[in-house]
């Protein structure tokens, strides 16, 4: 039987705050990948017809219902503690904007390049290829191993949907499975990411 004095040791200020910042990093995590995968998986569903058709209607309700259980899951106040805490290097915030900013600009970017040169089947795939390079500096700047993992990954989807562009596939049918597989790569890192940390 333990006694009060046995309980564990209470952390000292920068370490409760170091806990914090990893909780909040995580959660954080978990809302942007999931409201991304939601985004993808509309994206997706887009592709399959009208949005109050019998198919993408469904793969919309589908995809709301994973994005509420992986924030579900991320805001659980049972959440285990993250097994380490970040070690964020210095000026992490700073080189977080740059890395957003530069895939917002190239995001733009390839709209209007695809666009402009009459190809807009490959807007998904190239807005797959700009988000899943931003995922590499990103691991390192939040410290989120996980982060490598989605990168690569969604680069070999973009590379998928690329094949898919190159066979002849309509710009429907490219938007389907990029969609779709980018929305399950983010889900699944959202979920990773809530569970383990």
């Amino acid at each position: 039987m333990t006694s009060p004095t046995d309980s564990a040791p209470t952390p000292s200020a920068p370490d409760g705050e170091c806990l914090a910042l990893t909780r909040q990093l995580r959660r954080r995590g978990t809302v942007v990948l999931s409201l991304f995968g939601l985004a993808w998986a509309l994206a997706g569903a887009s592709g399959t017809g009208s949005a109050t058709d019998p198919v993408p209607l469904s793969i919309e309700v589908v995809a709301l219902v994973v994005t509420a259980a992986a924030l579900r899951l991320g805001f659980r106040e049972d959440a285990r503690p993250s097994p380490r805490t970040v070690d964020l290097p210095r000026n992490w915030a700073r080189g977080v904007g740059l890395v957003n900013g530069l895939e917002l600009l190239a995001v733009v970017a390839v709209i209007a390049a695809s666009n402009a040169s009459g190809h807009p089947e490959l807007v998904p795939v190239g807005i797959a290829l700009v988000v899943g390079l931003h995922f590499f500096p990103l691991a390192r700047l939040y410290d989120q191993w996980q982060y490598r993992w989605t990168a690569v990954l969604l680069t070999a989807v973009a590379a998928v949907g690329g094949v898919l562009v190159l066979a002849g596939l309509s710009a429907e049918s490219v938007r389907v499975a990029v969609g779709l597989a980018c929305a399950a790569v983010l889900w699944t890192c959202a979920c990773h990411l809530a569970v383990r940390g």
